[in-house]
């Protein structure tokens, strides 16, 4: 396939799922708007109440449409074909390989690292360019397999949606009223392995490149992290699950402020914007080498927490 696709119709396939994770409904009403009663009953109740709050002008994307569905794994035909109805999908296979040949594209919406390597398989060797959810990975090893791939031409990017905060955004380069930052806590919900992502995601533009370690001193079911940056600013991330997060807090020389933002259509849909984008022009929203830090932190975190809250640097995590 060539790529960048340029000014194409996009026939973009979405896969799915794992438990807790509604994106497939949320991000491909996105595209493709959606059914009011069907997705009122897809078994997350905030995805209506935040679709419900955006005029309809706000719905798809310029010649990009989620056109086919896959599930497998945590739900399979029952639950693509509910969600098919809810985001106006037409088309919905039982295997992801079958939507090769038929897509342009493909978005990975499934939160468990662990799961992306075998989820991408097909797809990076049928040279099919992705959107993977994020964490992209779990472990060293699988970061290896990434990295490889993408030194091989494999067309790929990754995210957390917290990078495009709409309250966060205008402060990543434009901050100087803090003035030098001193230390940023981050709070987030649920569990380190899915949303820790969200935490360190969501404050590394910041910082920027030149995390030095990771430190976790909670447990599975709460995280607590101390993490060096080599601009002597540390972070804190507290983390867990049953928890709900108090947002971002910076911590300057000069100022200091919480920062709370609850527009999640707006991160959702800006994460999604630019990888059309992305896939239109091949300029990527930011260099692949911040997602492998990003990742580094995750195994980091994982790899302390397992031996006994040991500091890990993240110069022995080998990516290649």
């Amino acid at each position: 396939m060539n790529f960048p696709l340029g000014d194409k119709e996009l026939r973009i396939g979405i896969l799915g799922m794992t438990e807790g994770n509604g994106h497939p409904y949320s991000w491909s009403a996105m595209f493709n708007g959606y059914n009011k009663e069907e997705m009122e009953t897809c078994g997350f109740p905030v995805i209506p109440r935040y679709l419900e709050l955006q005029p309809p002008e706000k719905f798809g994307i310029p010649g990009a449409k989620i056109t086919c569905i896959c599930c497998t794994g945590y739900k399979e035909r029952e639950e693509a074909e509910h969600m098919a109805r809810a985001a106006l999908i037409p088309t919905v296979y039982d295997r992801p390989e079958e939507m090769i040949g038929n897509v342009d594209a493909v978005i990975v919406a499934t939160d468990d690292g662990n799961e992306h390597v075998e989820r991408c398989r097909p797809f990076v060797e049928a040279g099919i360019p992705m959107f993977i959810d994020k964490p992209l990975v779990n472990t060293e090893e699988d970061l290896r397999t990434f990295v490889k791939w993408r030194k091989e031409g494999a067309k790929f990017i990754s995210s957390s949606s917290l990078r495009y905060k709409k309250g966060n955004e205008i402060l990543y380069q434009n901050h100087y009223e803090f003035g030098k930052l001193f230390h940023i806590i981050s709070t987030m919900a649920k569990k380190y392995e899915t949303y820790g992502i969200h935490a360190l995601e969501g404050i590394y533009p910041f910082l920027g490149p030149g995390f030095v370690s990771v430190r976790n001193t909670g447990t599975y079911e709460h995280a607590v992290l101390h993490i060096k940056h080599k601009s002597g600013c540390d972070v804190s991330v507290i983390q867990g699950i049953g928890m709900a997060g108090a947002g971002v807090i910076l911590m300057g020389t000069n100022a200091s402020r919480q920062l709370v933002d609850s527009d999640s259509y707006y991160s959702f849909k800006k994460q999604l914007d630019v990888f059309v984008h992305w896939l239109r022009t091949g300029e990527e929203p930011f260099p692949f080498d911040e997602t492998v830090e990003l990742m580094k932190l995750i195994i980091g975190g994982i790899r302390c927490r397992e031996e006994g809250g040991r500091e890990v640097f993240l110069d022995e995590i080998k990516a290649d």
